[in-house]
């Protein structure tokens, strides 16, 4: 298969199957004319690492988690070890997405909104330090 053929086929664009080739998740053949040929197993990586980013795993999760895929002697505490790392990232960020949901809808709750100059959005936004 060729780079279109693989990219259609996985569902990720041919610039990401680029990248990920430059960074080693995958490695297609060559062909004598230089052009990448793809095996089934690569069109499988790739549905495999499109599946994980979509899940939000970073690329050095997905490296590992293809390495562990690929070792038959993997141990299925070690993926379950990522797993539950990502997901505890995600749940710290929906704590801290819902703390700027309240402090906003706080803030767009005080601000009258007329003609006035007087602003609690742009009062709190000016005053208040930054924790991150």
């Amino acid at each position: 298969m060729n780079i279109g053929d693989v990219s259609a086929r996985s569902g990720l664009p041919v610039k990401t199957i680029r990248y990920y080739e430059e960074i080693g998740l995958i490695k297609p053949t060559r062909g004598q004319n230089g052009y990448r040929a793809f095996a089934d197993k690569d069109l499988h990586k790739l549905a495999f690492l499109g599946r994980s980013r979509a899940l939000g795993f970073t690329i050095e999760d997905c490296r590992a988690l293809l390495a562990l895929y690929e070792d038959q002697t993997r141990a299925s505490a070690d993926v379950k070890r990522i797993a539950n790392e990502h997901l505890a990232q995600i749940e710290a960020k929906i704590v801290d997405l819902n703390a700027m949901r309240d402090t906003l809808s706080h803030l767009i709750a005080e601000c009258s909104g007329d003609h006035r100059p007087d602003c609690p959005i742009l009062e709190n936004l000016s005053s208040t330090p930054l924790t991150h």
